[in-house]
């Protein structure tokens, strides 16, 4: 019985054993790596048994970063022999060469390996970290490309720029770091995952989302909870040059992560520790309290209609219960990461460890997320590379948090609490004024939630090398994710006092299967230069979900056994696959002349037997004119001119929208009935992306680096659901309609400002710009008009009309306060054509027009970074300039008056409320109950998106402790969403998604949160 009553159910009791099982094996694999890497290590001793009589000259050193500070550990190595050393403590070496102008191979893990002369003098050796090599090699589709030799548009951003933010999820640290990305981050809540946008929208009905490529496995639309930890490299591909090759999973732009590898050497351990304090930041969205609220009702034009109840007396105006404060406290969040790697010749290792735990803000959630990952590298002989890997993902939360709605809503007047300290209870509650409110409180005893998830993510890829230049490549991965969850509501709960108790139990798992096969063809004869990859590819995946509902349960129980109705189940399945043949050809002329194409046919499951598989296609050309004999401005160090023009294609979200399909949602008498549910479409087919793309390079004085980029996206045969109808029951079916045009610029500029041996400081910045457009309807139809997504009944309304935006708010334009009344006008359209205020706001309503759209003008970001011998400083920022955000929020909280049973908001910086004839104000005049519909959906409460926010600003320094053998130690400080600049009047301007789509459309959302963190990192 004690199980029974527990306050954790028995299926997480059974996850709590594979729990302990998982990390037992995580530990275990992790000493076998330390094993193997610390066995890795290249001698002192010649291991190829040359003779020492060869050697006849001793070279001295020593080897120190950028930052001057020695660095031990580093090998030393004759060039073709194995035969080399480590440098000490001091970073300092001594090593026998056979002469002074032999080659030494200096290479150390996250630095540039470096080869210089052995001379005849003491050597003193400067490393770079590697993050600034990987501007020579680029991961792209299926294969690496130098720089250099790249033509498509594309950024890559390395760990150091990526992990600033103390966040779980990968999206939410990519905001304002790269060109033409936009990104919504996820709000305040732990675990929240925020949603990208790569050069515009290209589809009016399907995801936005960017297709995630990791250690180059597709895993679909997400970063798939790996650890941000244990990412080297992650590339953003944004046009046709970079995409094409993904098909018909590139139209949003592909995102390629590459994760850290062992790496030949000694071998590394690293500790990385931060722990951040959270506060609640409302922004500019600011509640009334006990006193600005009863100055409100005071001020209402009818105070007439309640001044006799027995809750307005003078008194009240002192009562002031502090919702927020109750439900808010500074949460904590702490994000450890434990990785080791090295490796030698043959074999090379990574293994690393993360944890992540964050307790809200908003109390009652707490989020944890465990991540393993064990990376090798084993080279079985000269033909022969085995690559097998296996990342380890699991999330749980609690969930007994207050109620965000509650928070913003309560009012000031009513206590959770009676005079005797307990509860109030259900409503109603005649000791409030809002006497049909309920206090969460008193549900939050006994009501919560728990959820738990497991994610394995499993490779086995090898390489096969037929010559020196073709290599046969397999990428093989399987991954498996499982989710479960358990909403307990107690019979003596508002919510499940009607049903005496609910217990909702969901389960869930899906497993997705991923190989590709590839030649690889690398070769270079005299000024030509070939990097070719031809192969095939297999995606699929699998799902199925169950849920059940029980009602009338014991308070306190936790088990469906116990339940004296069995309310519903339910239950699904889900099944697709894509298959494709794929090829790429990169060519490059004496590195001045660059050429690629590249060609991709995919077949889907979702799409008709008339149109299921599609091509898909790009080229692209590069100039790099500084390298021109006829050019000989030194200055500039970098001039390439490029070009590119393909197509990429979109899925519908809907995985069965070609095939007839019924429902036995029904049912008779007890008996399963089926009703047609939708119509099929043989001929649909894919949404198809044309991109254009030009851009220019350029590199002045060897500290300037700026990328421009112009380019023009064309979407055609939309995937659209085209009403019909209703009489046959079915109202609407699956067509390729409509079209969309997306152009837009590009510019980013990275400067060294000043770059010597003590300081170094330099600034990033980059900004975007895409204007978007309907360009076609189905049908010859001139206008669609569609919700705003937020789901809300009486929010805005969106219309799809050539020429327009497609996030373009179609709403009843508000034509201000009449001075002389207070009364709120409108817009309407009279008999002869002419736009005229009028009182009436239905009729106003049925001449509505476009008023702005949610899309920004620009957007992008900029940072700087400045070191000064150990200490080290850094400051990033964000910004989104134009766009209208429909602030629903403002519907209810600044009502004039409407809205009687929740806590109303202070006017904003520049409002005013009309008060008497002559007054120009924004706000009409307050009325309780007010019946003019002054809060009713209009362009009254679309306001400017534009913002500027500190994202992270951190001071760090740097030492290496000699006697504990630690290389490097760090310490540092950061704070986070320190501050936001905007006129924007609600909680933030970055509006969380809403049902995992970017709306525009700020609701009651759970507020960012600021950060004050203090961190280590710990290298041996």
């Amino acid at each position: 019985m004690k199980k029974v009553f527990a306050k954790k159910s028995s299926t997480f009791r059974m996850h709590s054993v594979l729990e302990k099982s998982l990390k037992t094996a995580l530990f275990s694999l992790l000493s076998l790596s330390i094993q193997a890497a610390s066995a890795a290590p290249i001698s002192e001793n010649a291991l190829n048994k040359t003779s020492l009589l060869a050697f006849q000259k001793v070279v001295k050193g020593q080897v120190v970063d950028e930052k001057g500070t020695p660095i031990p550990g580093v090998n030393v190595v004759i060039k073709g022999s194995k035969t080399g050393v480590q440098t000490d403590i001091d970073g300092s070496f001594a090593i026998e060469v056979p002469s002074s102008s032999t080659i030494l191979v200096f290479s150390f893990l996250g630095m540039q390996e470096q080869e210089v002369a052995a001379g005849n003098s003491s050597l003193k050796i400067t490393m770079k970290e590697s993050g600034q090599q990987m501007d020579e090699v680029v991961v792209v589709g299926y294969s690496k490309v130098k720089k250099e030799s790249l033509t498509g548009s594309l950024q890559t951003l390395d760990n150091k720029k990526i992990v600033d933010v103390t966040t779980p999820a990968v999206e939410n640290m990519l905001a304002g770091k790269a060109t033409g990305v936009f990104v919504n981050t996820g709000g305040g809540q732990p675990g929240s995952v925020g949603k990208i946008i790569i050069r515009g929208r290209t589809t009016v009905n399907g995801s936005t989302d960017p297709l995630w490529v990791i250690d180059g496995v597709i895993v679909g639309n997400s970063s798939g909870n790996m650890n941000p930890a244990d990412i080297e490299t992650l590339t953003v591909l944004k046009d046709a040059a970079s995409t094409a090759v993904y098909g018909s999973q590139g139209a949003n732009g592909v995102i390629v992560v590459t994760t850290k590898s062992g790496k030949k050497g000694k071998s590394t351990i690293n500790f990385s520790a931060r722990t951040a304090m959270t506060t609640i930041n409302n922004g500019n969205f600011d509640i009334m309290n006990g006193a600005e609220l009863y100055d409100l009702y005071d001020s209402f034009a009818n105070k007439e209609d309640f001044q006799n109840v027995w809750w307005w007396t003078p008194e009240l105006r002192n009562k002031n219960y502090d919702w927020w404060d109750n439900g808010s406290k500074t949460g904590i969040a702490n994000d450890y990461n434990l990785s080791i790697s090295g490796g030698g010749d043959n074999f090379k290792s990574y293994v690393s460890l993360g944890y992540y735990d964050e307790t809200g803000a908003i109390k009652g959630y707490d989020y944890k997320k465990y991540n393993g990952l064990m990376k090798f590298e084993y080279k079985a002989n000269n033909w022969l590379t085995i690559r097998p890997q296996i990342n380890l993902t699991k999330e749980t939360t609690f969930d007994q948090q207050h109620s965000v709605g509650a928070l913003y809503g309560n009012m000031p007047w009513d206590s959770p609490y009676l005079e005797d300290g307990t509860l109030v209870g259900n409503a109603p509650n005649p000791t409030w004024v809002n006497t049909t409110g309920s206090n969460y409180l008193y549900d939050l005893q006994w009501n919560y939630g728990e959820s738990e998830s497991y994610t394995v993510r499993a490779n086995m890829d090898f390489d096969i090398k037929l010559t020196s230049w073709l290599t046969f490549a397999s990428v093989n991965n399987y991954i498996f994710g499982s989710y479960t969850s358990t909403y307990y509501s107690d019979p003596r709960s508002s919510s499940g006092e009607a049903v005496k108790g609910r217990i909702e139990d969901y389960f869930s798992n899906y497993n997705r299967v991923y190989s590709n096969q590839l030649l690889r063809f690398n070769k270079t004869f005299d000024k030509h230069s070939f990097n070719a990859v031809a192969g095939y590819e297999w995606n699929e995946y699998n799902s199925k979900y169950s849920n059940g509902i029980a009602t009338g349960i014991p308070p306190g129980i936790i088990v469906a056994d116990a339940a004296a109705v069995p309310e519903k189940v339910g239950g699904g399945r889900a099944q697709w696959a894509v298959q494709s043949l794929l090829s790429n050809i990169n060519y490059s002329y004496d590195d001045r002349y660059l050429a690629q194409v590249s060609f991709r046919r995919d077949g889907a499951s979702n799409f008709g037997k008339n149109a299921q598989y599609g091509n898909f296609f790009s080229v692209s050309g590069g100039w790099n004119i500084h390298k021109e004999s006829f050019f000989h401005a030194d200055f500039i160090h970098n001039l390439k001119l490029k070009a590119s023009y393909g197509s990429v294609g979109n899925r519908p979200n809907s995985l069965y929208p070609h095939l007839p399909l019924y429902s036995f949602s029904q049912s008779y008498n007890e008996n399963p009935g089926a009703l047609i549910s939708q119509l099929a479409n043989a001929d649909l087919s894919w949404e198809k992306t044309y991109t254009g793309d030009i851009g220019l390079d350029i590199g002045l004085f060897n500290r300037v680096n700026i990328t421009l980029d112009y380019y023009n996206k064309n979407t055609s045969d939309l995937l659209y659901r085209v009403p019909l109808p209703g009489v046959i029951g079915v109202t609407s079916i699956w067509r390729n309609v409509g079209a969309v045009n997306n152009r837009g610029f590009e510019a980013s500029i990275n400067v060294d400002i000043i770059k010597n041996d003590n300081l170094k400081w330099s600034i990033d910045a980059n900004i975007g710009t895409n204007k978007n457009k309907v360009t076609s309807l189905y049908g010859g139809k001139t206008q669609i008009i569609v919700g705003d997504g937020s789901g809300i009944a009486g929010s805005a309304s969106k219309l799809l009309t050539p020429g327009m935006d497609v996030d373009s708010w179609y709403l009843t334009e508000w034509a201000g306060v009449d001075p002389e009344n207070g009364r709120p006008q409108w817009i309407t359209t009279d008999a002869s054509g002419a736009r005229v205020k009028t009182y009436n706001y239905a009729d106003a309503s049925k001449n509505q027009k476009v008023i702005g759209a949610y899309t920004p003008d620009f957007f992008g970001g900029f940072s700087t970074n400045l070191n000064y011998k150990k200490f080290d400083f850094a400051a990033i920022f964000s910004y989104s300039v134009g766009g209208e955000i429909y602030n629903y929020a403002r519907a209810e909280f600044d009502s004039d008056g409407a809205y009687t049973d929740r806590n109303q908001m202070n006017l904003h910086s520049g409002w005013s409320r009309w008060e008497k004839p002559g007054d120009i104000a924004t706000h009409p005049q307050a009325i309780y109950n007010n019946p003019s519909n002054s809060n009713k959906a209009s362009s009254r409460f679309l306001e400017t998106g534009t913002y500027l926010k500190m994202r992270s600003v951190t001071l760090g320094y740097n030492m290496p402790i000699e006697s504990l053998y630690i290389s490097n130690l760090r310490l540092y400080i950061a704070g986070e969403n320190l501050f936001t600049i905007t006129h924007y009047s609600g909680v933030d301007p970055e509006i969380p998604p809403i049902n995992g789509a970017i709306s525009g459309v700020a609701t009651q959302v759970y507020p960012s949160t600021r950060k004050v963190v203090l961190g280590l990192n710990l290298t041996l």
